[in-house]
């Protein structure tokens, strides 16, 4: 499928249009500049033509090893990837310098270039258009990538691109049906709180510097999905902005960052919460492995940064003794440490997230299930409520992800909470759960003599 590059300065609308084509608005968008860092991937389309489109920091002239300069070094990785470029200026600034440098810098790249004139909406095409002819990238595709105007003509330029493509795909060698077989994609986001060493796990695990790390805190902003597979499983891996507290988090820029990890928690399979074991389990920790359970994922706890610790035998074990105590409602959670950095038991993490996944999918059959609930009720009754025992008769499994429970009783509404706890985690030991989310649903039992 043909490869479209985004590239422009700051703020000239790349990842308006990027929304625009792909038909989402998972790019952040805001007028300041340099919103997005590292480059964003999605399926794009102008009406037939389809094809894959990458969203990219704003080109920059900047210090070499800044943050700016890293920004930059994305963009070029995409446009060295990509079979055509779409560089976009700014139709109602005109053409700039900066603009200038940069079609020289894409002329060199050798690869081919639609030129878009952005925020050309009403009638200011003729005047922007006009200017950008100097740039020497040939016609200039006027667009207002907000408004949705002007994507008939980015159509006509991109289409010749899409069918030579399409040639060189139909003279590939052919690829066998057990290549091309399709296994179910575990969804698995990464998320913490800011420097704690995501995006650093991230390239690790993908193999290759994918987004921007660095000592600065908070430079992930859009959350970035890449697809991997990882020892014959296949996996989208998912990196999320720093989450802190609520009363810390300023700027609608990074409102947006907070909002977009939750967005990918909840469309998450399995959850790694990474840690930073120099300041470990602090109150924002908590906050987002709460936020997780919530929304029914599967849980693994990275303890990253382990090659710091001193005493570790100690360290973990006080910090398993913190989570039972603040964590009770994923009880059991896998925590696995390890050095994202110098590459340490990744593997492991590895197996752990898989076998979490693994759980999150299982089904207990209900058989098993009503004997379990006999011995659960022999070893603790249920309450009495106004002077009668609740009786508690059949249990039955639901659904899974996360493995949830209809039990039906009489009196159900009246159930206490430590009642439910006591059961959720008698399942969670008797069938081998840790750490994955447990709902019980409660039924009230129906009167045989009531139509």
């Amino acid at each position: 499928m043909l490869t479209v590059a985004i590239l422009g300065r700051p703020n000239v609308g790349k990842s308006t249009l990027f929304n625009r084509l792909t038909g989402t608005r998972f790019a952040l968008v805001d007028n300041t500049p340099g919103v997005t860092r590292d480059r964003r991937e999605g399926k794009g389309n102008i009406g037939p033509l389809e094809f894959n489109v990458f969203d990219t920091a704003g080109l920059e002239q900047a210090p070499k090893g800044s943050l700016a300069a890293r920004m930059s070094d994305q963009s070029e990785q995409a446009l060295h990837g990509a079979d055509v470029a779409f560089l976009v200026v700014d139709g109602r600034a005109g053409v700039t310098p900066e603009d200038r440098h940069f079609a020289k810098l894409i002329r060199k790249s050798g690869k081919p270039v639609v030129l878009v004139v952005n925020k050309c909406e009403g009638g200011k095409a003729k005047d922007s258009t006009s200017e950008a002819y100097s740039l020497g990238l040939g016609q200039p595709v006027a667009i207002s990538a907000e408004h949705g105007e002007g994507l008939a003509d980015l159509y006509d330029a991109l289409a010749p691109y899409a069918e030579k493509n399409l040639q060189k795909i139909s003279n590939a060698p052919s690829i066998s049906e057990d290549e091309t077989a399709i296994h179910a994609v575990i969804n698995i986001a990464i998320v913490g709180r800011p420097n704690a060493g995501k995006s650093t796990l991230f390239n690790r695990l993908l193999g290759y510097e994918r987004v921007l790390t660095g000592p600065e805190a908070g430079i992930t902003r859009d959350s970035i999905a890449v697809d991997l597979t990882y020892d014959n499983r296949t996996l989208k891996l998912i990196d999320t902005a720093g989450m802190r507290r609520r009363s810390n988090v300023h700027g609608k820029v990074e409102k947006l960052a907070v909002e977009d990890s939750q967005r990918t928690i909840q469309y998450a399979n399995v959850v790694i919460l990474v840690l930073d074991a120099e300041q470990a389990l602090e109150k924002q920790d908590l906050t987002i492995a709460d936020h997780i359970e919530k929304e029914g994922r599967a849980v693994v706890i990275a303890l990253n940064k382990w090659d710091k610790v001193a005493d570790k035998q100690t360290y973990l074990k006080d910090l398993h003794g913190r989570l039972e105590d603040v964590m009770p409602q994923i009880k059991g959670v896998i925590v696995q440490p390890i050095s994202a950095e110098r590459g340490t038991h990744i593997d492991k993490l590895m197996q752990a997230v898989f076998a979490a996944y693994e759980t999150w999918n299982r089904r207990i059959s209900t058989n098993k299930l009503n004997q379990w609930l006999e011995e659960a009720l022999i070893r603790h009754s249920p309450p009495i409520v106004n002077g009668r025992r609740i009786k508690i008769r059949y249990i039955t499994q639901i659904k899974s992800r996360p493995p949830t429970f209809a039990i039906f009783a009489s009196k159900a509404e009246k159930l206490a909470d430590s009642y439910q706890r006591y059961l959720i985690n008698s399942l969670r030991d008797i069938f081998d759960m840790p750490g994955i989310p447990i709902r019980i649903v409660l039924k009230k039992n129906k009167n045989p003599y009531v139509e």
